[in-house]
């Protein structure tokens, strides 16, 4: 007797399927796909959008976005936001609409979030020969422009025929849910295939439950932890996006308060602790704040915990230098947890840092220990009063801009950023209220992240205040979602900070010779160079001809009234400040980052950070 079948399209078998996939992790259920974003052309438009039209919003949620990398950007602040546990499908045509997938998928895959690419491509019968926008290889007749996601997508498959389809979607689920394995996971879909007909097993269709697995340290590498942290007298813990992943907070508290361990986070994980914790020291690295660092300098432990050890973090390799510094990591993905020559914990975070904890019971650190680190939190926490300290009726500095939101946020705000000089101002100053208010791309750091990952986000938790935190160069990257947030009536806050060119790129320039060359936002002198006046852009007006309503505020006190106005809107809303930069606030790194400086110049700015250079790569070493 044969099975029942039913009769659709792949698209509209794709989107079916889709539609009945779940996680579950800790017994709670959630949609694995729970929407899909799409821009329609030709490769798509009678596949996948005459699926998604035929499904229903109860189905598959469609949500209509202005450009392909920024669709994958909020899909990918909508997972981080629900920890990985659901997330959404993009949908593109063929050709410019796919290649703009790219950095997206980058971004995702950098980061260890999940997002299902579904672009249009090519014929598969070929019957019709080139395209439109198809590309032609003279070599290679089977490339198309799909195959630059490979290397960008953690599973990567091209469905050529129905049935095809049935392996291909399963291993996409499986990625996905893998909390080791997951990322960007794309599905090629020639769009004649698209609309072709199969008939399906009606199995295909049926509720599937993928369990996020929360896997238990090994006995032996257990013991050797607690073993290493028990024998260590300065031990550091460096907290990294796993512990949210994981949603081990509480589990890392508990460890701390057990022990007195102290806590330096990446960009990534901070907020793994509150920031008025007397342990949590803030961020480390190039970016870090002065106690994390000169604490890592002298540590002779370091417990990673679900970082992927960035040159950020390490500060390219020159930051542990403590000669007898060993390394302790306890990971999901035994990838991260052998990184430099660490004794590895291969575990899910939170579980491993339970039986830590059991493990260690009766251990604490030495009080003259945790004296030293308390003294330097006290110490750090003045700089960073400094830096938001202001004059109510002067015009702020960038740091002041964020005192100034810091003094309006409640704990449950999202204050989301990815690129320009703003990471570092938040990393060293951000005082972080809860487990998700501090939403750092940095895995990537890709201007124009931060609007689209702002709808993401408030897709995921719609009652949830949430501010996206740019500059002008990120904000003329891509402003184009401002439009869907209008459309979606999603309250996204947009603080928009203008300082006239590349803020991040401008010193870093200066540091390594550039002379900040290429970086301001002017007009041409007479020498040739963009040294004149600033250029006259009106970046609100933008902003409010794609539909916000925009507040302007010219000092202090003038943006926390406009701050406070935004977060109580109920409105897509920006604030937009112009910002004194003749005057610095920000604390200067307190630690090294290594940018190769040019080995031989004839401009003397360059010859002197080439000196510089080569004395502060003397100090980098590898941890064998």
């Amino acid at each position: 007797m044969s099975s029942p079948t039913r009769r659709l399209t792949v698209a509209q078998a794709l989107v079916r399927f889709l539609s009945v996939q779940y996680t579950e992790r800790d017994g709670v259920r959630q949609r694995l796909i729970a929407g899909t974003w799409g821009i329609f052309g030709h490769g798509n438009v009678a596949g996948l959008g005459q699926a998604l039209l035929e499904a229903g919003e109860d189905a598959m949620p469609y949500h209509q976005g202005r450009n392909e990398q920024a669709m994958v950007h909020a899909a990918v602040g909508y997972t981080r936001q629900l920890d990985r546990l659901s997330a959404q499908a993009v949908t593109t045509s063929i050709g410019p609409g796919a290649t703009n997938l790219v950095t997206g998928a980058a971004l995702a895959t950098v980061n260890r979030l999940p997002v299902l690419l579904l672009p249009g491509d090519s014929f598969a019968t070929r019957a019709a020969d080139p395209l439109l926008q198809q590309l032609e290889h003279p070599v290679e007749a089977d490339l198309t422009v799909n195959d630059t996601l490979r290397p960008v997508s953690r599973w990567f498959d091209r469905v050529t025929r129905p049935e095809a389809l049935i392996p291909a979607a399963l291993h996409a689920m499986r990625v996905l849910a893998d909390p080791v394995e997951t990322g960007a996971v794309t599905l090629a879909l020639p769009q004649d295939v698209q609309a072709e007909a199969y008939d399906w097993p009606e199995e295909f269709f049926a509720e599937r439950i993928w369990r996020v697995r929360r896997p238990a340290p090994d006995p032996a590498e257990l013991a050797a932890a607690a073993r290493a942290i028990e024998r260590a007298a300065r031990p550091l813990i460096v907290a990294g996006g796993g512990v949210h992943h994981s949603g081990a907070e509480d589990a890392l508290r508990a460890l701390v308060d057990a022990t007195g361990i102290p806590v330096a986070s990446t960009q990534a994980g901070k907020g793994s602790l509150r920031h008025d914790h007397p342990a949590d020291l803030g961020g480390i690295g190039h970016t870090g704040t002065a106690v994390c660092d000169d604490l890592a300098r002298a540590a002779d432990l370091v417990i990673g915990v679900g970082t992927r050890y960035t040159d950020f973090t390490t500060a390219s390799n020159t930051l542990f230098q403590n000669p007898d510094v060993r390394f302790v990591n306890l990971n999901i993905a035994a990838f991260d947890a052998h990184k430099l020559a660490a004794s590895s914990l291969v575990a899910d975070a939170r579980t491993g840092l339970d039986a830590l904890t059991e493990a260690l019971a009766g251990h604490r650190v030495d009080a003259g220990y945790e004296a030293e680190y308390r003294a330097g939190k006290e110490r750090w926490e003045r700089v960073v009063a400094a830096a938001y300290r202001s004059d109510d009726d002067a015009v702020p500095t960038q740091t002041q801009v964020l005192g100034a939101l810091d003094a309006v946020v409640g704990d449950d705000d999202v204050v989301i950023n990815a690129a320009g000089s703003l990471p570092g101002d938040l990393h060293k100053l951000w005082r972080a209220r809860g487990r998700r208010q501090y939403h750092l791309e940095y895995g990537y750091s890709c201007m124009g992240y931060e609007i689209p990952a702002a709808i993401g986000v408030q897709q995921a938790t719609p009652d949830t205040p949430v501010w996206a935190l740019v500059g002008d160069g990120t904000y003329l990257m891509m402003p184009t979602e401002i439009v869907t947030a209008v459309q979606e009536g999603l309250p996204v806050n947009l603080l928009l900070i203008q300082n006239h060119g590349y803020a991040s790129i401008g010193g870093l320039s200066e540091s390594v010779g550039g002379e900040r060359f290429g970086t301001a936002y002017r007009y041409r002198a007479a020498d040739g160079t963009f040294s004149g006046d600033p250029l006259p852009v009106d970046l609100a007006a933008n902003a409010g001809s794609l539909g916000m309503d925009v507040l302007r505020a010219t000092t202090v006190r003038e943006l926390r009234d406009a701050l406070a106005a935004a977060r109580a809107s109920d409105r897509p809303t920006c604030v937009y400040v112009e910002t004194d930069t003749a005057t610095a606030t920000a604390p200067p790194a307190e630690a090294w980052w290594d940018v190769p400086v040019a080995a031989t110049a004839s401009r003397e700015a360059a010859v002197r950070a080439r000196e510089e250079y080569e004395r502060q790569v003397a100090a980098r070493r590898r941890h064998l």
